[in-house]
Parts: C-alpha cells; structure tokens; sequence
C-alpha cells in the first residue's frame, strides 16, 4: 500500500527562461530505484551544459531522469510555456479518453469504485485483480458484465504479475466468457516460455507492463517481442525513458503487430502533462491510462482536469509551470 510518493524536479534556467521535469521514480518497481538515485541526480545537474543529446545516451540506466531532462529542455525550448506539443488536446478542443482504474480491495470497496465510475460515464473500466480470492474478483467481474454488454463497456483486468501459470490459465480460461478486451501482466516478469504460451493458447488479449522495464536497447526489446508475442504493450514513459523511449517501443510494437496504449506511474502533474501531450499527439485508437493525478491530495497545480471520462487541457489556464507558486 502506497501512502506517499517522492517526487524529484529538474529546473533549468537559461536565459531567463525556464524549463522543469520531473523524474518519476516510483519506489519497488521502476528500474533506475537504486541507494545512489539522488547522486545521479546531482552527476546530470552538475553537467546539464553538456546538452540534452549528451546527457540523454549517458543516462540509459536512469531511465527517469532521461523523462526528466526531456521535459526540462523542451520547456526550454518553447520559451517555458506550459505547451510542449501543440495539439487540439492543449488547445482545449479535445480531450483524451482514458479508462476508469478500479483499485484492489474488498469486494465492496471494489464495488464502490465500480459505481462511482460508471456514473462518471466511464465506457472503459481497467480493474486491479490479483489481491483477493479470484472467486470474489469473478463474481466482480460476472456482475459487472451482466449490468452492461462488451458494446456498452470495455473491461480491461490488470494482474500486476499476480498468478503462477496454471492459476493464469484457469484465470484466463473463466475471463474467456466475459468479453475481456485485455488482461495485462499477468504473469511476473521475466517468465518468458510461460507467457509466451499464454499469448499463443489464450483467447483473451494479454497485455505486458512489467515485461518491459529494464530494456533499454532496441535488441532486447525486439527480443521480448519475438520471445513473447503479446497483443499489447503498455508503455510508462517514466519507466521507459520518456518520449525518447516511448517512441522506440511504438515502432518496434507496431513493426511487430503489437498495439499499445500510454499510462502514467503515479507522476505528479508536471509529468503527467509532460506524458498526456505527448499522448494527445499520437494516433489515438483506444482508452489510455492517464487518470492517476487525481489521487493525490497535494498535487501540483496545472491546467489537466478529467471531465465525461476523458482527461482534458484548460488552455485558458495556461501559463509558465515555473511561476506556479509550488516551485517558488
């Protein structure tokens, strides 16, 4: 259970002009968690003169403060301005869709969840499973599918690594009925022939998240692909070195016929911005999972509100992030 998060900004000044980042480290499970995070901080403050197309090869192993120094010197680059991308997203004329994420728990708790979202208009409900006896997540799962049909409501079930394969293939073989659009992860990472199988018997897509932290070269990322097969990657920008990275893994995944969608790890606004834009300026065909900025109770200001279950830019708020009263 996840109380607090640590965040880390990178700010940068040149001419006047300034440009934040944030390094989205999230503790137990991003790849770059070591004891010596904050020297490396200090190494690429101390020698951020060197540019951003220095710094961003020589960080391959941090891929969070790859994401950091991106954002940093594209902000520099528009003059610090709020907008990095220029789309009808941070124009105001169009959000994204995202899903609703339904957090583990008890039954009802789960249950509470389930409602608050559907009354929100949420047609996409992504659910943690993997923390309670399957039997109670199942009859979740039943109910819910029972109340709305696969055309009024996309179901996506996220395991976290949770199950052994023959707990993994009965999970599988129960969510056939239901009309599952995915369920991701749901194997640990790192059990490629297992997964593998899943992929080639399951009729239920099999997406991969946890799979894919760690690789840091085209090879070992072409290579999870070929091992694995899966139908969809998710990528976590944090996690993977940013736009940089994300880009990379779009290419491969699709040169492969894999699909994909952007999620983001718990940043605060200033990445979550940083990631939605760049989302809002790719070819958008399914729900992404962006709606996690709403969990905090002492996030950063900025212009992202969720509305009709979508997450949306207010370009009449829009401003330079460094005057924001948090950075001061």
């Amino acid at each position: 259970m996840l109380k607090e998060k640590d965040a880390y900004f990178i700010i940068l000044e040149k001419d006047g002009v300034k440009g934040i980042g944030e390094c989205g480290l999230l503790r137990g499970l991003s790849y770059d968690d070591r004891p010596d995070y904050e020297d490396k901080l200090t190494w690429t403050c101390n020698n951020i003169s060197s540019g951003f197309d220095e710094l961003y090869p020589a960080l391959k192993e941090w891929p969070s403060i790859q994401f950091g120094i991106e954002q940093t010197f594209r902000q520099v680059e528009v003059g610090g301005s709020e907008i990095l991308f220029d789309t009808p997203f941070t124009r105001g004329e169009r959000g994204i869709p995202i899903n609703g994420l339904i957090w583990m728990g008890d039954p009802d708790y789960m249950q509470k969840q389930i409602d608050e979202k559907l009354n929100q208009g949420y047609g996409c409900l992504k659910l943690k499973i993997g923390a309670i006896e399957w039997e109670e997540e199942l009859k979740i799962l039943k109910s819910l599918r029972n109340r709305f049909d696969a055309l009024d409501l996309e179901i996506r079930v996220d395991a976290n690594g949770a199950f052994n394969f023959s707990m993994a293939e009965r999970v599988l073989d129960e969510l056939a009925d239901l009309e599952i659009h995915s369920i991701e992860q749901p194997m640990a990472k790192g059990k490629r022939e297992e997964l593998d199988a899943l992929c080639e018997d399951s009729i239920v897509p099999i997406a991969l998240d946890e799979e894919l932290i760690g690789l840091t070269d085209a090879k070992a990322k072409q290579q999870m692909l070929e091992d694995i097969s899966p139908d969809y990657v998710i990528l976590k920008p944090s996690f993977i070195g940013g736009w940089r990275g994300t880009e990379e893994w779009i290419e491969l995944a699709e040169a492969w016929g894999v699909d994909w969608w952007i999620t983001s790890a718990l940043e605060s606004n200033v990445g979550l911005n940083a990631i939605a834009q760049y989302t809002s300026a790719k070819y958008i065909r399914m729900a992404q999972g962006l709606g996690t900025g709403s969990l905090y109770t002492n996030n950063v200001e900025s212009p992202l509100f969720i509305a009709d279950a979508g997450l949306w830019f207010d370009a009449e708020k829009v401003g330079k992030t460094a005057d924001r009263p948090f950075f001061k």
